[in-house]
């Protein structure tokens, strides 16, 4: 005996509680999400407009307390970053930090990680990873000091060692040629734990077919390598490069605590530079500085995510 069942149609009390249901989901989200957009446009948002606005002025320390003697320059402050010498040499510093530091980074931290995934080392790999990852973790203030009585010319322990195999060392902070570099070195030591440990999750996700298949057909190591890993990887190397190179293009604190931007403003930075406008209370121009900045590394991003997915 068949039995017709009647279907039944949602009524006004089902189809309210299926309108209201995604309504409190969404509400509940952005409750959850309201306190960091809260501190993001008064901490982050807020500041990038005024900065922005003030660039167009001639805003100094002096003004804040009289608003009215502000004046409008337009884009006077913009033309004169072209012409100070300074500036000139701050951008340069920084070009030269950013595509020297940056490759050096991602380079330890894919060895340091291809190494760790491997098993080459005897010692766990959680001693390595700690170790490694450490620095980054680390006021960059205390790195920054101890890097510097590292290396002093007469006391500092590289000289010291040098010394003990026969070879002269260098007064690394105070020579034109060398201050630079040496915070480089420096800068990678500290920040390639964080590339290493980022890659060898990656390196741990490569399922192992993909390496057999590879040897079966006769790939070597270093074919392996090539066709197989640094494919794999490609989107996690874009990530490094693009959050490393945010990093280094603002490096401030490391110069401040260990040259100041000497000697004769070899070291000097995008962003010290910046920092000494502010600190002698040229807003406008400090401020113009800063949208200039903020706008380069705001290209470099585009530009690398529009080629690291291109590829």
């Amino acid at each position: 005996m068949a039995v017709l069942v009647k279907e039944s149609k949602p009524g006004p009390a089902t189809a309210g509680i299926r309108l209201r249901s995604p309504l409190r989901q969404a509400g509940a989200g952005w409750i959850f999400v309201l306190p960091f957009v809260v501190m993001f446009v008064v901490f982050y948002l807020g500041p990038l407009f005024v900065g922005i606005g003030m660039s167009f002025t001639d805003m100094r320390s002096t003004d804040v307390a009289d608003p009215l003697g502000v004046n409008v320059v337009g884009v006077d402050n913009y033309l004169r970053l072209f012409n100070d010498e300074t500036m000139r040499k701050a951008a340069f510093n920084t070009v030269v930090f950013v595509v020297t530091a940056l490759p050096l980074t991602i380079g330890l931290g894919l060895g340091a990680a291809v190494m760790l995934n491997s098993g080459i080392a005897r010692l766990p790999a959680a001693f390595f990873r700690l170790g490694y990852y450490l620095p980054n973790i680390t006021s960059i203030i205390g790195i920054a000091v101890a890097w510097k009585f590292l290396l002093e010319p007469e006391a500092g322990l590289v000289n010291r060692l040098l010394g003990l195999v026969g070879l002269e060392g260098a007064a690394w902070l105070q020579n034109e040629a060398t201050a630079l570099p040496s915070i480089i070195v420096m800068t990678a030591w500290r920040s390639f734990g964080f590339t290493m440990v980022v890659l060898l999750a990656a390196l741990q996700a490569i399922p192992r077919e993909l390496y057999e298949a590879a040897e079966v057909d006769g790939a070597g190591r270093w074919e392996r390598f090539r066709s197989v890993t640094v494919p794999a990887l490609r989107p996690v190397l874009l990530f490094c490069t693009v959050y490393s190179s945010v990093g280094f293009m603002q490096f401030m604190e490391e110069v401040l605590v260990m040259t100041k931007g000497g000697p004769l403003n070899s070291t000097i930075s995008a962003s010290l530079a910046i920092f000494n406008q502010f600190g002698v209370g040229n807003y406008g121009y400090a401020g113009a500085a800063s949208t200039v900045l903020f706008t380069v590394i705001v290209a470099l991003a585009v530009l690398q995510l529009r080629i690291g997915r291109s590829r």
